[in-house]
C-alpha cells in the first residue's frame, strides 16, 4: 500500500511539473506573439477614404457621425472628396482635421480668394514634408488630384487623393484623368511607397483603371476577391440615395511596397434617427509596409 501511494505521489509530481512547463511555454508564446503584434502595428498604416457629399442635408449632424467614427478608428490617413467651404461654412476638411488633431491639405480648382471652394483633402497624423496638386483634364471638369508626403510610424509614404469624372459613360475622360494622375505620381513620388484613394466614379475592375491595377493593388478586392462590385455587401454608393449602387470608393496600394492586410466598409449605417453619414459609404484599410531591403 505504501509503495502504491509513493508511486501515485511521484506521478502527480510528474504531471505537476509537466503542467508548469506547459504554462511557461504558453506564457512565452503569448509574450512573443504580443511583441510580434506590436512590431506589426509599427509597420502598418490605417487609411480611410470617404466622399463627404459636401453640405447636403443635415451637415452638422452628419459631421458629428463622421467625426465620431474617425475618432474611434483613429486612422493614420483620411482622404476626403466633395469637400466644401463657403460663406458661413468653414472648410469641412479643416473642421474635421482640427477636431481630430490632424494636419490637412485641401486642393481645389477654385481660386484661393473665392469664398466658395470645392475639392478634395488629405488629413494626416504627421505634418506633411511635401505637398502638391494637379488639375486633371479636361479643365472644365473641376477634377483635381492632391498629394502629400508624410511619415507613418517613422516610415515615409506618398498619399494621393482623387475624384474622377462621372458624366462620361464611355470612360474616356476617366482614362485621360488616370493618365494625368500617373504622370503626377511619377513626378512627385521619389523613393517612398505610394497609396492613392478616392472616389473613382467607376468600379474597381473597370477597363479605365487597368493602368492602375498594373502597379497597385485594390486593397478591398485583394482581400475579398474580384467579385461583382454591384453586390449589396460590397457597394459604396449608398442605396438610400443611388439607384445603381456600386463599389467606386477605392484604396490602391503600391504592389511590393504596401501589402493590404484588412479592408472593410465603414460609415454604412444610419443613426437612431435615420440620418446617414453620407450618400457614400466609407472604406477602411490596413496596409503593411514592406520590409526595408
Amino acid at each position: 500500500m505504501s509503495g502504491g501511494r509513493a508511486c501515485d505521489g511521484f506521478r502527480r509530481m510528474q504531471w505537476g511539473a509537466l503542467l508548469v512547463a506547459l504554462l511557461v511555454v504558453g506564457l512565452s508564446a503569448c509574450r512573443s506573439a504580443g511583441s510580434a503584434d506590436r512590431v506589426d502595428v509599427e509597420a502598418t498604416m490605417d487609411v480611410v477614404t470617404l466622399n463627404l457629399w459636401h453640405d447636403r442635408e443635415d451637415w452638422p449632424r452628419r459631421e458629428a457621425l463622421i467625426a465620431s467614427e474617425l475618432e474611434r478608428l483613429a486612422p493614420d490617413v483620411v482622404l476626403l472628396q466633395e469637400v466644401l467651404q463657403d460663406k458661413g461654412l468653414p472648410n469641412q476638411a479643416e473642421t474635421l482635421a482640427r477636431r481630430l488633431g490632424y494636419a490637412w491639405h485641401f486642393v481645389s480648382v477654385d481660386p484661393p480668394d473665392r469664398a466658395r471652394r470645392y475639392g478634395n483633402a488629405i488629413l494626416t497624423r504627421e505634418s506633411p514634408v511635401a505637398r502638391g496638386e494637379k488639375a486633371l483634364r479636361p479643365m472644365d471638369d473641376y477634377r483635381i488630384a492632391g498629394w502629400v508626403r508624410t511619415a507613418v510610424h517613422g516610415r515615409p509614404v506618398n498619399i494621393y487623393v482623387v475624384h474622377l469624372n462621372f458624366t462620361d459613360a464611355s470612360g474616356a475622360i476617366r482614362t485621360q484623368q488616370i493618365a494625368d494622375l500617373q504622370s503626377f505620381i511619377e513626378a512627385t513620388r521619389g523613393d517612398a511607397p505610394v497609396m492613392l484613394a478616392g472616389d473613382f466614379n467607376t468600379r474597381g475592375d473597370s477597363p479605365e483603371l487597368a493602368p492602375l491595377r498594373e502597379r497597385y493593388d485594390d486593397a478591398y478586392a485583394y482581400l475579398h476577391g474580384p467579385a461583382d462590385d454591384a453586390r449589396p455587401e460590397r457597394v459604396t454608393l449608398n442605396p438610400k440615395y443611388h439607384e445603381r449602387p456600386q463599389r467606386i470608393d477605392l484604396i490602391f496600394a503600391q504592389r511590393d511596397r504596401l501589402l493590404p492586410l484588412e479592408s472593410r466598409r465603414i460609415l454604412d449605417q444610419p443613426d437612431a434617427d435615420g440620418t446617414w453619414p453620407s450618400d457614400h459609404f466609407g472604406t477602411w484599410a490596413r496596409l503593411r509596409f514592406a520590409a526595408t531591403r
